[in-house]
């Protein structure tokens, strides 16, 4: 067995298992405890499982308050680049993050629209604006404030937006999206399908990491709203892909405390 073959059979069993100790690996595997240390410190190294005693268990996610001082200017700077895509009446999915949080300071006086969220700090933060409000129920993640599951997924079934805003926690050198978090995938997986158009926002710092469970690839939205800088070799590479990058204008500054001109 190829040492690739064997790494993801490892993620597989801790997909599955939620944790995992290396003297049942490698039984289970048939090679040396040694091996799968090895095997294990490369996956961490790749960010997409984390390590314990004696074994490993499943990627964390970030907690609500390290996301939100997390690339804060580069949050605000994305999220006004979103502002024009959204219209008077527009029904509006705001998946859960720090960044689709920007995005709903800007768009909640829009006159008329309805936004969709899985997000709880979202709801809060929309409870007292004029936007109609729709709160997606199901599990909590109580350390991101979102909530996820087939409840969720369910209920969001029945919604067609006009437009979509969504996160990520990882983009790999594939431009696949990944996600730490199993129950998750689905909810983002569909509801991009659901929307006219989807929009993926993600800081420069979402890319070049791999996490444990595939969402999609960024040619399944509308387009990707960021400020990383993508080599000649990674276009060639996104336009196979179809995927539209809508990158900052060169010209586009911050002023700390508001607006973007």
């Amino acid at each position: 067995m190829f040492a690739a073959e064997r790494r993801a059979m490892i993620v597989e069993l801790i997909r599955r298992n939620s944790s995992v100790q290396v003297n049942e690996l490698a039984k289970e595997l048939k090679v040396s405890p040694m091996t799968i240390r090895r095997d294990l410190i490369k996956l961490q190294e790749d960010n997409i499982i984390e390590r314990c005693h004696g074994g490993a268990v499943a990627k964390q996610e970030v907690t609500y308050a390290d996301k939100q001082t997390s690339h804060k200017r580069e949050k605000v700077l994305l999220a006004e680049l979103c502002l024009p895509l959204v219209s008077e009446g527009d029904t509006v999915f705001l998946d859960a993050g720090t960044t689709t949080y920007e995005i709903a300071k800007l768009i909640n006086g829009i006159r008329g629209i309805l936004i969709i969220t899985n997000d709880l700090e979202i709801a809060q933060l929309l409870k007292n604006s004029e936007a109609e409000l729709f709160i997606c129920g199901g599990s909590v993640q109580k350390e991101t404030g979102s909530m996820f599951g087939r409840y969720a997924t369910q209920m969001l079934a029945d919604f067609k937006f006009d437009v979509g805003f969504f996160g990520a926690a990882s983009i790999n050198d594939d431009f696949e999206v990944t996600t730490p978090t199993l129950e998750k995938m689905w909810l983002k997986r569909y509801t991009p399908m659901q929307c006219g158009k989807s929009y993926l926002v993600v800081d420069q710092s979402k890319f070049g990491r791999q996490a444990m469970t595939k969402i999609n690839h960024l040619g399944d939205y509308s387009g990707i709203i960021t400020d990383k800088k993508f080599t000649v070799e990674e276009i060639k590479r996104l336009e196979k892909l179809n995927a539209v990058i809508r990158p900052l204008p060169a010209n586009f500054n911050y002023r700390e405390g508001g607006r973007c001109p």
